[in-house]
């Protein structure tokens, strides 16, 4: 049963009450929509209230719904607030680094520079805050987070500094099912295949609202394909694991590793102008950075540059 004070909660409403109904909603959190829904169902039943007026378009909360409502904006207010009053009596010998991050993309992102950086940096503490993009961006504008990690800055708000290193690629995987795959070949030549073709294949994609599923989506509308879009999913690792299976074709950025043991698949580099994704941290404009805040800043633009380099010699394979 969910904690009726869980802060997800009011996450879950203030998204709900954003788009107006379960489905966009869903998507904007990375979650599904019948899990969503159920998950506003089990605390109605634990409160024993209608939180949702579900005779409304677009929803809206019941007066229930906003009492429970304000009762979650209460608990974040003084959750804030005693962490700022007690952190005047924790150690000055550590400094507090407060990092937002996708948890998907935080597992490419982070191993890449924060090991190395916490090695050097041992008075550094890191504590991360792991959420979807408009939240995490919303936390840093007001000072409740140190930095927001995400891809594509060309979206966020300009009241935020943002340090990015360049475009990073993407590749499709063709299975063994597509009529596109070539056998006995494991990297196909670049510019052999068109991306309409790819386009036109059983697809497996990322929900709506990812990073990567805008991009894909901008190319089907682009090409003017009637997609046919076996699956979606929010975890980036089950569509690897579909796509290599036999399900369908798949477009992910060259930072997602591929099973070294499946070798019935085509790995296909798509071309950087057509799709590409640009990883950044940005920090509030008007926030002034310490040494260990600079260095952290150097620290992710160096490594990431670094595995850019790697992966544009060759797709990762783990």
């Amino acid at each position: 049963m969910p904690m009726i004070d869980s802060p997800n909660m009011l996450q879950y409403l203030d998204t709900l009450l954003k788009y107006g109904n379960y489905t966009k909603a869903a998507k904007s959190l990375y979650i599904s929509q019948p899990y969503l829904t159920q998950t506003i169902k089990k605390v109605e039943k634990e409160l024993d209230i209608e939180i949702i007026n579900r005779h409304d378009t677009p929803l809206q909360l019941t007066e229930a719904g906003r009492i429970y409502y304000q009762y979650l904006n209460s608990m974040e207010v003084k959750q804030d607030n005693f962490r700022k009053q007690i952190s005047k009596y924790a150690s000055t010998e550590h400094t507090i680094i407060r990092i937002g991050v996708l948890s998907s993309l935080g597992t490419y992102l982070l191993p890449l520079f924060l090991p190395t950086y916490l090695k050097s940096h041992p008075n550094v503490k890191i504590e991360l805050y792991e959420a979807i993009p408009d939240i995490n961006e919303k936390k840093t504008l007001n000072g409740d987070l140190d930095f927001f990690i995400g891809q594509n800055p060309e979206t966020i708000s300009p009241r935020l500094t943002v340090y990015d290193q360049g475009k990073h690629g993407y590749y499709a995987i063709i299975p063994e099912s597509s009529k596109l795959y070539q056998p006995k070949e494991k990297f196909l030549k670049p510019g052999s295949i068109s991306i309409k073709s790819l386009l036109q294949e059983n697809l497996i994609l990322t929900t709506h609202g990812s990073a990567i599923r805008r991009q894909v989506d901008y190319l089907i509308h682009k090409f003017k394909i009637q997609p046919n879009i076996v699956l979606e999913s929010n975890n980036i690792f089950t569509i690897v694991a579909l796509a290599t299976n036999n399900l369908g074709v798949t477009f992910l950025p060259e930072s997602v590793p591929i099973p070294k043991a499946n070798d019935n698949i085509n790995i296909y580099k798509l071309p950087m102008d057509l799709i590409s994704l640009n990883y950044f941290i940005a920090h509030p404009a008007d926030k002034t950075l310490i040494a260990a805040e600079t260095e952290l800043v150097d620290s992710f633009l160096h490594y990431l540059k670094f595995d850019i380099e790697v992966k544009n010699a060759s797709p990762m394979i783990s």
